[in-house]
C-alpha cells in the first residue's frame, strides 16, 4: 500500500453509500415554503382574490336591478337574465337632495381631514426626528402614549365641550368642522409617530450637507423630507382618507342632520321590517367606489411607503 492510500480519508457514510454526498433533507414546511411561488400558488391566490370580490359584485349588480327583482330572486339570476340591469336606482338616488348633500359633507369631511393630518403631523415629525428643542423625547413620548386611547372615551368628554363652543350663531357640535376636529385630532397621534420614525431613517449627512449650503429648516424639510418621505406621507393620506370616509361612529355622535355624511345617511335609510335595496345597494356601491378610485390612484406610492422601511 502506498502512502497516499495510507493517508487518504476514509469516505463518509452518505459518499460511501452513494458515491458523493447528498444535500440535507428539507423539511415540509421549507418544501411548502420553496412551492409558494410556483404557478399553482400564484393560481390559488387569484382564486381567492376573486373569491373576496365577490360581495362587491354581487353589491354592484344588486345597486343595477330593481327592487322588485332583488325581492324575487338573488343577483346571480342576472346572469340569465340581463335585461333585469338597469340605471333606474341610481337615478332615483341622485334624484334625492338629501343623499347628494350627505356625499358633499363626506368630502368637506374627508379632505381637510386628511390634509391637516398630514401637514400637521409631517411637520411634527420632522421636528421631533431632527430638531433639538427641551423636552423633545418626553413630548414624543406623549404622542405615543396617546395612541392607546380608544376613540369612545372621547366621545363624551368631547360632546360637552363642544356644546359650550358657539360663537356668532356658530355651534361646533353638529356642524362639519366639529366633526373634522375631531378626526384630525385622533389622527395625528398615529401620523407623527409613523411619520418621525421613517424621517428619523434618513442620513443624517443629507441633512448636514444642506445645513452647509445654507438650508433653513424649512427649506430642509421641503428640499430635502418632503421628497424622500413621499411614499410614507403617501401612505398616511391613503390610510388617514380611509379612515374618514368610512367612518360611522363620529358621524353618529357629532354630525346632525344637516352635516352628516353619506355612512350616516345610509343608516338612517335602513327599515326594520321592509327591504330597500334599490336605495341601500346603489348609495353603499357610491360611497365604495371612491376610495377605491384613491387607493387604485396611489397605489405606486403605497407600495412604495410600505417597502421603504425593508429597504433602508
Amino acid at each position: 500500500m502506498s502512502i497516499a492510500e495510507k493517508t487518504a480519508p476514509a469516505p463518509s457514510g452518505a459518499e460511501g453509500a452513494g458515491g458523493a454526498a447528498g444535500a440535507p433533507r428539507r423539511g415540509l414546511a421549507a418544501r411548502i415554503a420553496g412551492r409558494a411561488g410556483g404557478g399553482a400558488a400564484q393560481a390559488l391566490l387569484v382564486l381567492i382574490a376573486l373569491f373576496w370580490l365577490v360581495p362587491t359584485l354581487g353589491l354592484l349588480v344588486a345597486s343595477l336591478r330593481s327592487n322588485e327583482d332583488n325581492n324575487a330572486g338573488g343577483w346571480w339570476e342576472v346572469f340569465t337574465k340581463p335585461a333585469q340591469l338597469t340605471l333606474e336606482s341610481y337615478g332615483s338616488l341622485l334624484d334625492k337632495g338629501d343623499f347628494v348633500d350627505s356625499f358633499w359633507n363626506t368630502v368637506l369631511i374627508t379632505v381637510p381631514a386628511t390634509l391637516l393630518v398630514v401637514v400637521i403631523a409631517s411637520l411634527a415629525a420632522y421636528a421631533f426626528a431632527w430638531m433639538e428643542f427641551p423636552g423633545r423625547d418626553w413630548l414624543f413620548l406623549l404622542v405615543v402614549a396617546l395612541l392607546v386611547v380608544p376613540v369612545q372615551v372621547a366621545l363624551i368628554p368631547v360632546a360637552k365641550l363642544y356644546g359650550h363652543i358657539e360663537f356668532g350663531g356658530f355651534h361646533m357640535f353638529g356642524s362639519v368642522t366639529g366633526v373634522v376636529l375631531f378626526h384630525v385630532a385622533f389622527g395625528l397621534p398615529f401620523a407623527v409617530f409613523l411619520l418621525r420614525n421613517f424621517f428619523a431613517a434618513i442620513p443624517r449627512d443629507l441633512l448636514e450637507a444642506a445645513r452647509m449650503d445654507g438650508g433653513s429648516e424649512w427649506t430642509i424639510f421641503r428640499r430635502v423630507i418632503f421628497p424622500l418621505g413621499g411614499p410614507a406621507i403617501a401612505s398616511l393620506g391613503i390610510f388617514q382618507f380611509l379612515w374618514v370616509w368610512n367612518d360611522l361612529l363620529v358621524a353618529l355622535v357629532f354630525a346632525d342632520t344637516g352635516s352628516q355624511p353619506m355612512t350616516k345617511w345610509l343608516q338612517s335609510q335602513m327599515r326594520q321590517f321592509t327591504g330597500n335595496i334599490d336605495i341601500l345597494a346603489p348609495g353603499a356601491f357610491l360611497s365604495l367606489i371612491v376610495p377605491l378610485v384613491v387607493f387604485f390612484a396611489f397605489q405606486r406610492y403605497f407600495v412604495q411607503g410600505v417597502l421603504a422601511g425593508s429597504v433602508k
